[in-house]
Order: structure tokens, then sequence, then C-alpha cells
């Protein structure tokens, strides 16, 4: 396994630089009172094409040899991911070809097309596009862009990490999404080197908890996945991911949440802020807010990763959601 470091995560951080937004962080101070502790929101699904996967995409094109680039790109995604890998694509003038589920949300197809990238849509889940797209990687001359199981990818998501602490440096617990891994290990890597003390907990939904069974020593391969609101995160994790082992590494420590769960923190991001956030974006506040870890004291960071959701699917989950009662 390459080893990624702060140097590498810092030499994407100038890389990316100039074609990424520095995304907001704010206060939750009802949340705070809650738990006696300071909880600052990072909405990284204020970022363009509304999900953190830019920074990667990004990192991992810009990095490419000229000469490597010239038959364009291949990918594999539930859609934020393809956004990002069109995105990068478009603007270095590259072809780009993402393979996706056939349950991927509209606003995801549509946003991968219009940024000029040819989709292909996949029956059975986001495994099966995956198995298809790195079968037609290998009988191509088109760079894979794995989501992410890269290192350049990772170093990318860590960027993250580097803008967030710089914007909070007195964070001290980190709840991120996860899902292969490609983000919770890129962002813990740059916060454990900036901070040894810092800790790290990944979030993941618990219909579909690949990454989840992997940290805690069980067979990943074991896990069925169930339809989830926290699409971006669902689906099996390629075999030997680089993701794995930096996972056990630098994670502190990995939780489930539910899909009730998951729809309370979705709505609770609407009404006491005012954002509309995605599934996979919600699950570090839903653990939050479902009272699943010790924070009195701490400086709480809410990693906010997208906000790619359709929209009658987002009003189907307010109307659900109208009687719960906020902080």
């Amino acid at each position: 396994m390459k080893t990624i470091t702060l140097d590498d995560i810092q030499s994407a951080c100038e890389c990316i630089a100039p074609h990424i937004l520095q995304t907001p962080t704010t206060r939750d101070e009802a949340l705070g009172r809650r738990y006696d502790a300071e909880v600052w929101f990072k909405w990284e699904n204020h970022q363009t094409t509304g999900s953190f996967k830019l920074r990667g995409a990004l990192n991992k094109l810009l990095l490419l040899p000229p000469e490597r680039a010239t038959s364009g790109v291949l990918a594999a995604s539930s859609g934020n991911h393809g956004q990002g890998v069109a995105y990068a694509a478009k603007m270095l003038g590259l072809p780009a070809r993402v393979y996706v589920p056939d349950d991927t949300p509209s606003k995801k197809l549509c946003s991968m097309v219009q940024l000029g990238a040819e989709v292909v849509t996949v029956p059975g889940g986001y495994g099966a596009a995956e198995d298809m797209a790195l079968a037609a990687a290998q009988d191509s001359d088109a760079v894979w862009v794995s989501a992410y199981n890269d290192p350049d990818i990772i170093a990318g998501q860590g960027t993250l990490a580097v803008e967030w602490l710089e914007q909070v440096p007195a964070l001290d617990l980190l709840l991120v999404p996860a899902g292969g891994g490609g983000l919770v290990s890129g962002v813990g890597l740059a916060a454990k080197a900036s901070n040894p003390d810092i800790r790290v907990v990944g979030v993941q939904a618990a219909a579909s908890a690949a990454l989840y069974e992997a940290f805690h020593g069980r067979d990943m391969d074991a896990v069925t996945h169930s339809p989830t609101l926290a699409h971006g995160l669902a689906g099996p994790v390629e075999a030997g991911s680089i993701t794995v082992p930096l996972v056990k590494q630098v994670v502190d420590d990995m939780l489930l949440t539910s899909e009730e769960e998951i729809e309370k923190a979705m709505a609770y991001a609407y009404r006491v802020h005012g954002e509309v956030i995605e599934g996979a974006g919600a699950v570090g506040l839903a653990a939050l807010l479902a009272g699943d870890l010790a924070c009195q004291g701490r400086v709480v960071g809410v990693l906010i990763s997208g906000g790619n959701v359709d929209p009658e699917q987002h009003a189907e989950v307010l109307a659900r959601r109208r009687g719960d009662k906020e902080a």
C-alpha cells in the first residue's frame, strides 16, 4: 500500500485550490447546549457540484501525465463522484464515462450528463456498476478513477480536513460519513497529522454497512445491502481496497445510523439551518442527534458531505418528519 502523507494532502490543497470553493462552517448553539459541547457544521453541500467528491476527482485528474489522459477517464459512481469526475474532465477537455446503478437519483444523473459525461446505467446496485466499470477499464486505455481506492483521491478528500481545522482549530471530535472509506480515511490522515489526539468517528448507514463490518474485524463480503437514503454511501467495498487498513489506522470508531435517524437529520438541517442535504451527507448529524456518542465538553465537527437530493424525496422526508421537535 502506498503511504499517503500530510505532504501529499498539502500538495493536493495547492493543486485544487484554484478550482474549488472554501465551504462554510457554522456553530449550532442549540445542539451545543443539548450536549454541553461546541458543535460546528462543515457545509460541503455548498461545494461546486454539491459534494466533497470534487476534491478527490480534481486532484486525481490534475495529476495525470498528459500522455495518460488522452483516452479520457472512466469511473463508477452512485452520483457524486461521477459529477466530480465529469466536472474535472470537462475542465481539462477530457472525455469521461461513468457507470452508475439504476437507482441513482435523477438530480445526479442530469448533472453528469450536463457536464458532458457518457453515463452508463447498470442494474443491480453500486457493486454491479463498479464491477462493470472495472471490467471496462481493463479493456480500455481510459484512466480508471476509483471513487475511494486511490491515493490521489484520498489525498484530495483530505484537503477538506486541512480547510476545516484552519476554520475551527479547536475541533477535537469529527463525525464523518463513511462509504468506501476515501473521505473518512483522508480526513483522518490530515486531522491526525495536525492533532494526534483528535477523535475521528466514521458513520455509515445500517442498511449498507460493509466498511463498518471491516473496521470491526468482520467479513464485509457477508453484508446484505438494503436500500437506504444514504445512497451515496451504499454498496460493497472493492476487495483489497487501501481504504480498509487506512480506516483502521486513522479512525477511532465507526457507528451505524438508521433510516429514521437519517430522515430526522435531513429535516433538522433544513428546519434549523435552511440547508438541503442528502441522506449520505446527513449520517454524522444523525448519529449526533441520536445521542450515539459521548461529546460533553468536546468541540465537535459534523461534516455535511453533500446536498444532491432529488426535490421530491426531500419533500417526502420533510413531510414524514413534520412532528419532530428540534433542539
